[in-house]
């Protein structure tokens, strides 16, 4: 039986209060090309028994990470999370459905906040975090609304390493304030091009690194000019166990770091929910986005955690919120910290090094295929090559015999010219067994 909460008298008091003449006219602004005709093709009337035998069905023509050879990554990485992560999780005094507009009555939950920030700040390298945003796209778009806001000024170059989906997530963000975005062509390997772009307007230099063709860089320089011509640098970071092993954003200058904390305690989920790690100088506190949780004493000295600031619009007027989508992740971060508890400094780095040494092999053995280009100079965990023929056409085929071969660029950026690109990444869960799988399978199809 079907839920109408609204009988056409209803329906039609609404639609004359807000001077609408048909339910039609609340669509006018979706492009015609945007608009369905007819029914979505799925069964009109099914009992909930047969719904789920039948998405049980659909859900059986998946092949899962863990069930192949897998070299996806391009912003999402499989690693493995340790069955205590999920253990602890659980534990009434972290995993609760309070949310902290009272946020002292909720101590356990300010507490982690307060260790992740922590945990946060130190692998950035910078001097202080949020308490995390949406994911690692939205981190980067507040990141340029923050550099708007600082520096007074409208524009944001962003490098043609950046990920595709970052870019398209900031711009839809960020036009509507009317910040001009100015994206740089794809590039493997040519951070410094940014340099060429800052001028007078320009508010923040985003780059990635390592970027999204697996090319890790020093961005040093690019922060030196940047800043030079007053404008803040933001750096990106997609993968962050590469920060187990690699210089830090802070340590190259930046100003403001946005990431995608999904690597560490998250597992790849279908595709979310993720974790946006933003982190920033002390200077600049009062212009970041989201919740910053604090450490204090109570009246009897007793050690306690506080909502120290709290920007967003669910706060304060909504003209004066520094966003209105900073909602922290608090499950995913909850696991995060968990993860970088277990690990701590010493498990990071070895955790970082094994994914290096996995993808050195794996460049080797790709490389060793008649016909494969390695394009990535140097790299943490991913790196791209290019193939003789379209590179989604082989990770079709390569599926069809078990093995899921990477991303091909052309389907993060189609029209860019880069359709014979596959981005590859191998991570400490990747066996000998499963490079020798793609190298045989990719020498079969080329």
């Amino acid at each position: 039986m079907r839920y109408l909460p609204l009988t056409p008298d209803d329906r039609a008091a609404m639609l004359a209060a807000i001077g609408a003449k048909s339910v039609d006219d609340l669509f006018v602004d979706v492009p015609e090309a945007a608009r369905r005709d007819g029914f979505v093709d799925l069964p009109r009337v099914m009992g909930e028994l047969e719904v789920e035998r039948s998405l049980k069905r659909m859900a059986g023509k998946n092949t899962v990470a863990g069930d192949a050879p897998f070299f996806c990554g391009a912003g999402a990485y499989r690693h493995h999370v340790p069955a205590t992560v999920d253990h602890i999780i659980q534990r009434s005094e972290f995993l609760t459905s309070y949310t902290p507009y009272q946020p002292e009555i909720a101590q356990g939950t300010l507490q982690y906040l307060y260790e992740f920030q922590t945990q946060v700040a130190n692998l950035t390298g910078m001097a202080v975090a949020n308490a995390s945003l949406y994911d690692g796209s939205t981190a980067m778009a507040e990141g340029v609304l923050m550099a708007t806001r600082v520096t007074r000024r409208n524009k944001a170059v962003i490098s043609g390493g950046v990920h595709p989906h970052y870019v398209s997530a900031t711009e839809t963000v960020v036009h509507a304030v009317g910040v001009e975005t100015q994206a740089l062509d794809p590039a493997i390997d040519a951070e410094d091009a940014v340099i060429a772009a800052i001028d007078a307007d320009t508010a923040c230099v985003v780059v990635q690194t390592p970027n999204v063709f697996g090319t890790a860089t020093d961005v040093t320089k690019i922060a030196e000019a940047a800043q030079a011509a007053g404008a803040l640098l933001i750096v990106v970071v997609t993968e962050v166990v590469s920060l187990g092993l690699l210089k830090s954003p802070g340590e190259m200058g930046a100003d403001i770091v946005a990431a995608e904390g999904q690597s560490i305690g998250n597992a790849l989920n279908f595709g979310g929910p993720y974790i946006g790690l933003f982190a920033t100088r002390d200077k600049l506190v009062r212009q970041m986005p989201g919740r910053l949780c604090g450490e204090t004493a109570d009246a009897e000295g007793r050690r306690g955690f506080v909502l120290t600031l709290s920007t967003r619009e669910q706060h304060i007027r909504r003209d004066k919120a520094t966003s209105n989508i900073c909602t922290n992740s608090g499950l995913c971060s909850l696991a995060f910290t968990i993860h970088m508890s277990l690990l701590g400094e010493t498990g990071l780095r070895r955790m970082a090094l094994l994914n290096h040494e996995k993808a050195l092999a794996t460049r080797d053995a790709v490389a060793s295929v008649p016909g494969v280009e390695v394009l990535t100079p140097r790299f943490f965990n991913e790196f791209a090559v290019k193939l003789p023929r379209n590179a989604a056409e082989v990770v079709d085929l390569l599926a069809e015999r078990g093995v899921l071969a990477g991303v091909p660029y052309g389907r993060l950026n189609p029209g860019a010219g880069f359709d014979d690109v596959l981005l590859i990444a191998a991570t400490e869960t990747t066996t000998d067994d499963d490079i020798q799988s793609l190298k045989t399978a990719l020498a079969e199809v080329l």
